[in-house]
């Protein structure tokens, strides 16, 4: 998105946070949306503009920050035909970077587990609230001074608050059984539970682990790159797609396994899952 599709308003509020001499660089650009590092003379802070279909799913980000009392939450709007928010900039590594030496040879290992465990806690005082991040990723969490921060709220989701027509589920790779059959009947609200998205946490912490996601669709003779998103949810949605065999982490793996397999109802919350992950 060309920095030139930023709303005079949101520049001005940026400008206003970080102060003179704001400079604008491009971070992401998808689905409609286009994240900016706001850099000015006094601080840093993050812009997200989206236009086209990314304008609800951004004005619905910034409703569910103003919902869940976020502090690092600055403003936003809707102007230009675009909607925006703007963010304190969050220092820190994602879950994904912070097990990249553990992925890369087998090093770092106490420290990943540390940040699987804080990812979880984190998540673990989302449903506390009622509600679900709903589409977590390996990026989804940044690990700062002052603990994690669960990014990309787009759909965040409590019984009661607008889901939204576009939502379908978070990232196909990582839902659970029970989130894919729901999202293929079409109906709205799509329900998901907190053992769905404790589901999804195990997938990022394996993901993170070993670099690959956690379900083998060669396995169960599925060609991912031949398939749309559609499609794989109903192979997932049927619970036959298998576990991959790739242990390269089996002492992590063993935890997580029995997740990704489990009843949604024999699942552990996010914070009793936290707990195993810092115990090893």
């Amino acid at each position: 998105m060309r920095e030139s599709c930023v709303p005079a308003a949101a520049r001005a509020a940026a400008a206003e946070h970080c102060g003179g001499d704001l400079v604008l660089t491009e971070v992401t650009d998808r689905r409609g949306s286009a994240v900016w590092k706001a850099t000015g003379h006094r601080r840093t802070a993050a812009l997200k503009v989206g236009r086209g279909e990314g304008v609800p799913v951004t004005a619905r980000e910034a409703a569910a920050l103003v919902a869940l009392k976020q502090d690092h939450f600055l403003g936003g709007g809707l102007a230009d035909g675009a909607a925006w928010l703007l963010t304190a900039w969050l220092e820190g590594p994602t879950t994904w970077e912070l097990f990249a030496p553990a992925r890369a040879g087998g090093t770092g290992r106490e420290r990943a587990l540390e940040a699987a465990a804080d990812l979880c806690a984190a998540a673990g005082v989302l449903h506390a609230a009622g509600w679900v991040h709903a589409d977590l990723q390996p990026s989804h969490g940044i690990h700062t001074t002052a603990g994690v921060r669960l990014i990309d709220l787009a759909w965040a989701w409590r019984p009661g608050w607008d889901q939204g027509n576009g939502f379908e589920g978070g990232i196909t790779h990582l839902l659970s059984p029970e989130l894919a059959a729901a999202v293929l009947t079409g109906d709205k609200p799509v329900v998901v539970t907190p053992a769905a998205e404790v589901y999804a946490l195990a997938g990022v912490v394996w993901t993170c682990a070993t670099g690959t996601w956690p379900l083998d669709y060669e396995a169960a003779g599925i060609d991912p790159k031949a398939c749309g998103p559609g499609d794989l949810r109903r192979y997932i949605a049927t619970g036959r797609v298998p576990v991959t065999a790739h242990r390269p982490w089996p002492r992590l793996q063993d935890v997580l396994l029995p997740v990704l397999l489990d009843r949604p109802a024999d699942r552990p919350t996010a914070g009793e899952l936290g707990r195993t992950l810092a115990a090893l």
